[in-house]
């Protein structure tokens, strides 16, 4: 991309993040106005789209190292995944990251969807359903079915995840070491959300399961479209894309690459919270002092 491309995309990203929301808020008649864009604003959306990922060649990777990280949703730094919880009273324009990925794969604006963050063995809608919901008849459903009759609505129990489920993201991404430009970056591969056993849910169980693997870059092109909402300032918002790709986020690696087949830090430091958080922080800053030690002569 150009110089000029470069900059006629900023101007673009601020002149969309100046339009989120509350639009035309200050100039609608009546409330049917709000958020009704004027031509000039839809020519920008037009053409906003998310910023194309350079092309890298493998050669010119120096040195690379797979990382899998925690977002916790009960930090604060992390509240703009987690809310809006309860849409009923909120504009449509506001919805949480779990809400977006959800709608999308329903629609089928994201299809690369995966059981593992290897990205192995992939997944339909159709074969994640048993994972977002459960349905159960109760005793006097099961009574009518017995005696041959049609069980009555009332009488069977859905229970669907939703946003305020969501305790956590497990994020895959690689951090590498571009000789080309000198410079340690980041490309987010893949993200996943994390709830209680749907099965299980309402029975108190803490145990954690990973729903599903979204492939980060297909689903690029969705998380722009979707503005969050950071909190101080409504008129400047960012994407869901933006947010990730610039880690406007807090994570603790609970795996990296590693010769051991790729073992989670639990499982060399057991039942010891605070020493596997130091091993976490560890690699972190291995990361961080390779491009140091790059330039240490």
């Amino acid at each position: 991309m150009s110089w000029k491309g470069f900059f006629v995309y900023g101007f673009m990203m601020m002149m969309g993040a100046a339009s989120f929301g509350q639009s035309n808020i200050l100039n609608a008649d009546k409330p049917e106005d709000i958020g009704k864009k004027s031509e000039a604003q839809a020519m920008v959306d037009i053409e906003n789209k998310p910023l194309e990922y350079g092309y890298v060649e493998d050669r010119d990777i120096l040195w690379s190292k797979g990382t899998w990280e925690i977002i916790d949703l009960d930090e604060r730094v992390n509240f703009p995944l987690y809310y809006p919880i309860d849409t009923n009273n909120i504009g449509t324009t506001r919805r949480s990251l779990y809400d977006v990925l959800i709608k999308s794969i329903k629609e089928g604006k994201i299809q690369d969807i995966y059981a593992d963050s290897y990205f192995t063995e992939k997944r339909t809608l159709k074969d994640i359903r048993a994972t977002l919901s459960k349905i159960d008849t109760t005793d006097l459903g099961i009574e009518q079915y017995n005696a041959g009759e049609e069980v009555d609505a009332q009488f069977i129990d859905r229970r669907d995840l939703g946003a305020a489920d969501i305790q956590e993201y497990h994020v895959r991404g690689l951090w590498y070491f571009d000789k080309r430009q000198a410079e340690l970056k980041y490309r987010l591969l893949g993200i996943a959300p994390v709830a209680p056993d749907v099965n299980f849910i309402d029975s108190g169980q803490t145990d954690l399961v990973e729903l599903f693997w979204v492939w980060y870059p297909d689903a690029r092109e969705v998380l722009h479209e979707a503005e969050v909402f950071t909190g101080g300032n409504t008129s400047q918002t960012i994407s869901f894309d933006h947010l990730l790709n610039a880690r406007r986020f807090n994570g603790v690696i609970y795996k990296e690459d590693n010769v051991q087949g790729d073992r989670e830090i639990d499982e060399y430091i057991a039942e010891n919270a605070f020493m596997q958080l130091l091993e976490s922080q560890r690699i972190k800053e291995q990361i961080r002092n390779f491009e140091q030690d790059v330039w240490s002569y």
